[in-house]
């Protein structure tokens, strides 16, 4: 529901979905419910350079399907609880192994599984505070070759690894009349510790210089800070903003330590800054059980771009959102989103990014779209 909406739902966080938008909505729902659904993520990304040149070169057509699951508990007239499951960060990238960019990535993947359960009190009838605790776990995979030219060959170097973090997560919600509320959420940072192995294929001559063996390393997820606001100015429309702050400044480098003393950690510059993201969202009720929604977003992206590399290519990006949400019955329901995310062409010429042994900075233009399907299902006993 949310998703039709551009995400637009801090103020309003009526359905059981508020444990991820913000918890404190969970106050108005009775009983028990259930809300579980998929959403089919279909990116395109491509390259053309490095400039001069003009070539294309284009990720490997892939789907991702991240999950979630949120469930509530009505306690008291004043006490809730709740509990989601999520995938709130993850994705990736897959470039040809023989493509001019393979020295800098190859693969890119994270996936997370975030558990967050919460509690929500009802301090008056128009105000409402939550908080939660939130433990999440990741897997990481990052693949890309080395050049010994003119020693040999390339060799590909593969670190994969796991870990878990800890955060916490809190909402507010008030509504000082009945066609008006505010909602104000946080997500805190969470940093992953990450273990693993490194594992390298190459030419027999240089073995003993290729990364190998335990490895460790952290990532910091931002912290997240959102207001929203919700306006009914008619009987059965309800309009939706938020603004979502994005604390992107914790990714500030990425490396990666390895336990063998004999080996050189790999480290490398992300300087992320800290951004935004902007939404309007708009529900109509057609008849009882059927309603219909539209929304908008603009995304800030972080990366500068002379630090901006094909592991995870970014850009501002806008995105259009449509859906509907049908009651099967009084207890079941069913909600379906779209959104179409289009990624601003970004030409860089300054970059810091070297992509052979003579420090050729990797300089082009990179374009980027996605597909968004969501599906949910709720049950209310």
């Amino acid at each position: 529901r949310a998703m039709g909406m551009a995400g637009a739902f801090t103020g309003l966080a009526n359905d059981p979905s508020a444990i991820y938008f913000n918890p404190a909505g969970i106050t108005q729902l009775s009983g028990i419910n259930f809300y579980a659904g998929v959403t089919l993520i279909v990116p395109k990304a491509s390259f053309r350079g490095p400039s001069p040149a003009i070539d294309e070169f284009k990720v490997k057509d892939r789907i991702f399907n991240p999950i979630n699951f949120y469930a509530t508990y009505q306690f008291s007239d004043k006490l809730y609880f709740g509990l989601g499951v999520n995938n709130q960060y993850g994705l990736g990238t897959e470039w040809e192994d023989n493509w001019v960019g393979r020295e800098l990535a190859v693969k890119t993947e994270l996936q997370s599984f975030y558990f967050t359960p919460v509690v929500a009190y009802k301090v008056l009838d128009n105000l409402s505070l939550s908080v939660g605790l939130v433990y999440a776990y990741g897997t990481v995979e990052i693949s890309r070759y080395t050049d010994f030219a003119p020693l040999t060959g390339d060799a590909k170097v593969l670190l994969k690894g796991n870990g878990s973090a800890w955060g916490f997560s809190a909402g507010v919600l008030y509504q000082p009349m009945p066609t008006l509320s505010f909602g104000l959420s946080v997500r805190s940072q969470t940093k992953f510790t990450f273990d693993g192995d490194a594992v390298s294929t190459g030419p027999v001559a240089v073995q003993g210089m290729l990364p190998k063996g335990g490895i460790s390393s952290t990532i910091s997820t931002p912290l997240n800070i959102t207001f929203g606001v919700v306006v009914k100015p008619i009987n059965k429309l309800v309009i939706t903003a938020d603004y979502q702050y994005v604390g992107w400044s914790s990714y500030d480098k990425l490396t990666v330590h390895f336990k063998d003393i004999n080996m050189a950690d790999l480290s490398s510059v992300r300087d992320y800054q800290n951004t935004y993201i902007l939404r309007l969202g708009a529900e109509y009720q057609l008849f009882n059980s059927l309603s219909v929604r539209g929304g908008l977003l603009y995304d800030r992206n972080p990366v500068k771009d002379e630090l901006l590399d094909p592991t995870l290519p970014d850009s501002d990006r806008l995105g259009f959102n449509v859906g509907v949400g049908y009651k099967l019955s009084e207890n079941i329901s069913v909600d379906i989103a779209y959104l179409f995310l289009r990624f601003s062409e970004r030409k860089i010429t300054n970059s810091q990014i070297s992509y052979t042994k003579g420090f050729a900075p990797f300089n082009g233009t990179y374009n980027s779209l996605a597909n968004l399907f969501g599906l949910n299902i709720s049950y209310k006993l």
